[in-house]
């Protein structure tokens, strides 16, 4: 290797910065010892600025071009240097290339609940996360404030400290907007904006950075909040509670006629459920009727009744009112062999022995068929 071949590999003719990282914002050129030579040409492509930095002071910035180092196109550099009259020997500087495209799906959240006085459910907390897109607007800020003398400098850096600007900022945002806690999804493009604009604003001026895209992606509530909102839709969805009770128990009654391998339990659980309908649709005896208006003062004592009970798998069933058993009757729930007790009575008597329910049995009894022709 000659002599001129030592001199030209301590000289740096060349100066460009290729990125396949897509998410690196700032790049120092690795200069190490060497000089870079009066005209040596600089690379700056779309999408980046090229600082030369000199002595810890920032000088000159370039914009997307090629440029031909000289004190021409050096001012600032030139000023520092001492060059008044131009020059002929190498030099050495620091250059740093920025990239000014957008790096985009970067995530935030909220990394703590964010206590919101909501008007219907009062003090809840809340989560929210999304995605953003950021850029660098500024060089010299960003190299000042946040660089430093970092050679390879990317989003993930500063991811941190984006995250805490965006939190803060939302919480500013729900304090401002005063939305309540339902009304949240419905005005998610307008909280998107809303927190976009407040973290620029923190983060321009101060950092050289924009945030040209801000999402607001999801907001979720406590899971106790939840369950009860699915709670109230759900009551809401029923409607009328009475009217879905009998539905319900009607569902059941069929179910257990259809299943006559539950036997006497099946029987009993049947019995039960027609008395307690019976109980429902009958206004005075043992419930209110659906609509029936109260007094305000409180409905005066119901007039004494019989109190009959009823035998069922060696359990007694009951108390039941007159009006009840009858309905039982009606329903096949109650047969003749069925054993009922009252006190006026005085012992278990099978039901179709009662003269005051034989004559139910008898009217629910078809008579003979008529002989065939």
């Amino acid at each position: 290797m000659g002599l001129f071949d030592v001199l030209r590999g301590e000289l740096i003719d060349i100066i460009e910065w290729i990125d396949d990282s897509n998410r690196t914002l700032v790049w120092r050129f690795p200069r190490h010892q060497n000089e870079i030579k009066n005209g040596a040409q600089l690379i700056v492509r779309p999408g980046q600025v090229a600082v030369l930095v000199k002595g810890g002071e920032l000088a000159d910035v370039y914009e997307p071009g090629h440029y031909e180092l000289t004190t021409q196109n050096m001012p600032i550099l030139s000023t520092l240097q001492g060059w008044k009259y131009g020059f002929e020997s190498p030099f050495k500087a620091e250059v740093y290339f920025v990239s000014t495209k957008q790096v985009t799906d970067l995530k935030w959240g909220t990394p703590n609940p964010i206590m919101l006085r909501d008007p219907e459910f009062g003090p809840i907390r809340i989560r929210a996360f999304g995605s953003y897109t950021l850029r660098a607007v500024d060089a010299k800020a960003l190299l000042k404030e946040l660089v430093g003398t970092d050679g390879d400098f990317s989003a993930d850096d500063i991811t941190e400290l984006l995250r805490n600007i965006i939190g803060s900022s939302f919480a500013d945002i729900l304090g401002k907007l005063q939305v309540p806690a339902l009304d949240l999804a419905a005005k998610y493009s307008e909280l998107s904006e809303a927190l976009r604009n407040e973290v620029v604003e923190r983060i321009d001026d101060e950092y050289g950075l924009d945030c040209p895209q801000l999402y607001v992606v999801n907001i979720s509530l406590p899971e106790a909040v939840e369950k009860a909102l699915d709670t109230r839709t759900s009551m809401g969805v029923i409607g009328n509670m009475d009217t879905f009770q009998q539905y319900q128990m009607g569902q059941a009654m069929t179910a257990a006629a259809e299943n006559p391998a539950g036997g006497g339990a099946s029987d009993g659980m049947g019995l039960g459920m027609g008395f307690a309908m019976a109980s429902r649709m009958m206004p005075g005896q043992g419930g209110v009727a659906p609509g029936t208006p109260v007094a305000a003062g409180g409905p005066p004592p119901p007039p004494p009744v019989a109190q009959w009970h009823v035998a069922v798998d060696g359990q007694t069933r009951g108390p039941y009112s007159f009006e009840q058993l009858v309905a039982g009757i009606s329903a096949g729930d109650v047969g003749q062999g069925t054993m009922v007790w009252t006190a006026a009575i005085g012992g278990w008597t099978a039901a179709g022995q009662v003269p005051q329910l034989a004559g139910y049995f008898q009217a629910a009894t078809p008579p003979p068929p008529p002989p065939a022709s």
